[in-house]
């Protein structure tokens, strides 16, 4: 898909009446674009793709140019459309790449798939604009969207940003420094490639993303080891070979805690080893159900969970592909990867390199430090200039559990008062608070196809009124 630097025209309420600014062009973005496409033959329908790098389909989750990183989720489960799931396999065959439902394809060819399902949609009624959006501001006809390079107008805009980079490491309070041991973004692969053929790192974090970080550190040299470090020092569990015994999870009724949620849980994992079923089968038949277990909590219970509960399910609900795990075994038995339950007390700068020290005791002499540590999900620490314009503004607010931005169950998008703003829609993990799972590709293709139906309804009834 090829950007565009052309500015769109502002000339008044006719030129933006249906237009619709997707801000983001990872999976979310493309996903709400394909269906909007999809959803509307009118032919004065614009969708307009803000992505800074101007290259769509890629975002965080799949920008990686690293075929050793592979999708967590089977290719059979990853069609970008819920009523065609055999989309992706298809593709893959059609393709070349695999001809295996239960296979983990590689994420950089998901990418290329997203990009290839836009193409086959795309017609004079799609723009892709390169730059980053600064601002987004209510006006009289809909919107005036910012860029680094122009202003445009549009009608409805759909905030598909994804997720944000990490919250920095910090010891004592204070940020880690801009030095040459210090791997901020673990996806500058190129910053992992440029480190000495026997380095010695540490990776603060063990969700799936540190795991990635090892495969190109490690496999790209046999000389390096690597520290994992986390506060309880869990990995993602491994997927298995699928089983085919099926398993009806029991959904709890009535009033719901935490605690009684995980209870329940477990006992169905009791059930289900009974009966030789895995505790996969169990966590999985609750995928459909997660959402709607999340609304029944109160808000103290969903505290509860975080506090207590959500570790233990994350490592089980985003699961490493089986060869993955492998390698990461086989590290482990050669030396080269060790796992420790901690944190960052000290870091020393020693110039090129630094000297790391940990809490439980650990002392590491490291070339250095990536920063592992999962997406920051707090909107009000983020440094995108959009969500830092947005909240100065109150044009958007933190969910209260700040794990994303407000909105409701449906996708609209809240002030900081509570109240709806109008035309405004979020899609994807930025609803993480309000839906707990949308993250995945799944959940986030169910999003955007609800985003988009209401948004094509809404520009058509403002059409009809022009």
């Amino acid at each position: 898909m090829t950007a565009t630097d052309t500015p769109l025209s502002t000339s008044g309420p006719t030129a933006t009446s249906q237009r619709v600014a997707v801000i983001g062009g990872g999976a979310s973005g493309v996903l709400t674009a394909i269906n909007l496409l999809v959803r509307s033959d009118d032919p004065s329908l614009e969708v307009v793709i803000h992505e800074a790098s101007g290259i769509v389909g890629r975002g965080i989750a799949y920008g990686t140019n690293d075929q050793r990183h592979l999708l967590n989720v089977r290719a059979r489960h990853m069609s970008a459309f819920p009523d065609s799931p055999s989309d992706l396999l298809d593709w893959a065959l059609r393709t070349g790449r695999s001809s295996d439902p239960q296979g983990f394809l590689p994420r950089a060819d998901f990418a290329i798939y997203l990009q290839d399902r836009l193409a086959d949609v795309a017609d004079d009624r799609l723009r892709v604009r390169a730059g980053r959006v600064q601002d987004i501001v209510a006006t009289a006809n809909g919107f005036e969207i910012v860029t680094e390079r122009s202003r445009s107008t549009a009608a409805a805009v759909v905030l598909c940003h994804g997720n944000q980079p990490p919250r920095p490491l910090r010891v004592e309070g204070q940020d880690l420094p801009d030095a040459p041991w210090h791997v901020a973004n673990p996806w500058e692969l190129s910053r992992l490639r440029a480190l000495p053929a026997d380095a010695s790192v540490v990776v603060v974090g063990t969700g799936l993303t540190a795991v990635d970080t090892v495969i190109t550190l490690l496999e790209d040299s046999a000389e390096r080891k690597v520290t994992m470090l986390s506060r309880r020092g869990r990995l993602p569990k491994p997927h298995v070979g699928q089983a085919h015994t099926a398993w009806v999870t029991k959904v709890p009724e009535g009033p719901l805690s935490a605690d009684g949620l995980a209870e329940a849980v477990a006992d169905e994992c009791r059930a289900a080893a009974e009966r030789g079923v895995g505790w996969r089968a169990v966590v999985d038949g609750l995928r459909p159900a997660t959402q709607d277990l999340w609304r029944r909590l109160p808000h103290a219970e969903r505290v509860r969970f975080l506090q207590v509960h959500a570790r233990e399910w994350e490592v089980r609900r985003h699961r490493m592909a089986p060869d993955v795990a492998l390698r990461l075994q086989r590290y482990r038995y050669e030396g080269r990867l060790a796992i420790r339950a901690g944190t960052l007390a000290d870091v020393v700068d020693r110039g090129q390199r630094c000297q790391v020290t940990t809490d439980p005791a650990g002392v590491y002499d490291v070339d250095a430090i990536v920063n592992c540590t999962g997406p920051l999900a707090d909107v009000r620490e983020s440094q995108d200039p959009l969500l830092r314009s947005l909240l100065a503004r109150g044009a958007a607010g933190p969910d209260p559990l700040a794990l994303g931005l407000d909105a409701t169950d449906d996708g609209r998008l809240r002030g900081a008062d509570g109240r709806v703003v109008d035309g405004a829609y979020v899609v994807g993990p930025p609803r993480k608070g309000t839906l707990w799972e949308s993250t995945a590709i799944p959940e986030i293709r169910a999003q955007a196809a609800q985003v988009a139906a209401a948004v094509v309804e809404r520009t058509s009834r403002r059409s009809l009124a022009n």
